[in-house]
């Protein structure tokens, strides 16, 4: 063509047009890859979840035989059911949306997860050969008591069986664990060596066998799968058995005109009627002479008192700590006496008598101390000294008695 410049036998034209095309071709020919992995997610139930998915060249990436560039598309892979395309939801469900920051990430957003949300998920890009990257959700849920499988308050006699069951829901399965809630110990029945005390124990059933009355008491079985809060019920368990009455001193003595107190220790259930009698039989009444309490130490035992006050004759004698409930009675007896205070002198009594039996025993001495010459000097220097084995304790109006004695007798 007249006036077409030429290079190398070829129209420039058409050179300049191939040069552009096969910059075009380089540069929409880069492949778009994955900049991150997608990440497993673990859930509680209810709460939001979100896959995150980083693509890089994917804006200038034609898909093969279309015009159109290539999209992201989110897949439930275990039901292969298309979940999204770009920032449009396919699905029927309210609880999914995606969101892009219009350069390079889509993510995936499920609102209050369920428990059928959980599965693998896969972000994947519509090239030829298509690439994909798949993560898992994991929904996990918190424990919960099966109320309707679990033991509730129950009674035993003594020397009986029960049988404390526990059932529990979540994901994972939760864990039983039994403990006593003052703190005590259980009685492990189940192993090689027999009975063992231990501070709890693992299971669903907890088996009681025998009985005794110091098992009574509330136990707790506390369900936990790893899965914040764990949960926990509460039963009590009752143990039966006839009052027992103990007495720590069967004998009581007080002095007249003072306040005197007895007592009884009481361990019954169910919860027994206590109260107090004279041996005849007369019930005893909280008025200004008796003053009645009970105390209680455990929840099977009471400690009684009795208070008696200002007590005369009339108040000596037996008494009865009497205890009743449904499936027995049981009493104890405590006698009452009267207790004499020693008679203590006084101290000028003391004096009075010391000073007696000193000059009796100078008055015996100087019956036969008479010497001719007079009286020896050691012998008056005795007389002036209590001998030995008497009282050292001495007073001067004594030791001017004995001197006034000595100069009578000689």
């Amino acid at each position: 063509m007249a006036g077409e410049h030429t290079r190398g036998g070829r129209p420039l034209a058409r050179l300049l047009v191939l040069a552009v095309l096969h910059v075009n071709f380089i540069a929409l020919g880069l492949e778009p890859d994955f900049m991150f992995p997608l990440e497993n997610v673990t859930i509680a139930q209810g709460r939001d979840a979100m896959f995150t998915c980083v693509v890089n060249n994917l804006g200038g990436y034609r898909v093969s035989g279309d015009s159109a560039t290539a999209r992201v598309a989110w897949i439930k892979a275990d039901t292969k059911a298309i979940l999204a395309i770009h920032e449009h939801v396919i699905t029927n469900n309210a609880r999914l949306s995606v969101t892009h920051n219009d350069y390079n990430t889509w993510t995936l957003n499920i609102r209050g997860v369920k428990r059928e949300d959980r599965g693998q998920y896969m972000c994947q890009v519509n090239t030829d050969p298509m690439k994909m990257q798949t993560a898992f959700l994991e929904v996990v849920i918190p424990p919960d008591i099966i109320y309707e499988e679990t033991s509730g308050d129950m009674m035993v006699p003594e020397g009986g069986s029960a049988k404390l069951v526990c059932k529990a829901r979540g994901f994972p399965p939760p864990k039983i664990l039994w403990r006593r809630e003052d703190g005590g110990d259980l009685i492990s029945r189940g192993g090689p060596q027999g009975k063992t005390k231990v501070t709890s124990l693992e299971g669903d059933v907890v088996n009681l066998t025998k009985v005794t009355r110091s098992e009574m008491g509330a136990y707790l079985c506390i369900a936990a799968n790893g899965v914040p809060p764990s949960v926990s019920k509460r039963i009590m368990l009752h143990v039966h058995f006839h009052p027992l009455v103990q007495v720590p001193n069967q004998l009581v003595g007080a002095p007249s005109s003072t306040d005197v107190t007895l007592q009884c220790h009481v361990e019954a259930s169910p919860k027994a009627i206590n109260y107090w009698t004279r041996e005849n039989g007369e019930m005893i009444i909280s008025n200004d002479k008796y003053q009645m309490s009970e105390i209680n130490s455990s929840a099977y035992s009471v400690q009684m008192r009795l208070i008696i006050k200002n007590i005369h004759r009339s108040d000596l004698g037996g008494y009865k700590c009497i205890s009743k409930n449904s499936i027995g009675d049981a009493e104890g007896n405590i006698r009452l006496y009267e207790m004499e205070l020693p008679h203590h002198k006084s101290r000028d009594d003391d004096d009075v008598d010391s000073v007696k039996e000193e000059t009796n025993d100078v008055h015996s001495s100087l019956q036969g101390s008479r010497w001719e010459g007079g009286p020896r000097t050691q012998d008056a220097g005795f007389l002036g000294r209590p001998p030995p084995g008497a009282a050292t304790r001495s007073t001067s109006h004594a030791t001017f008695l004995i001197s006034t004695l000595v100069y009578v007798a000689w």
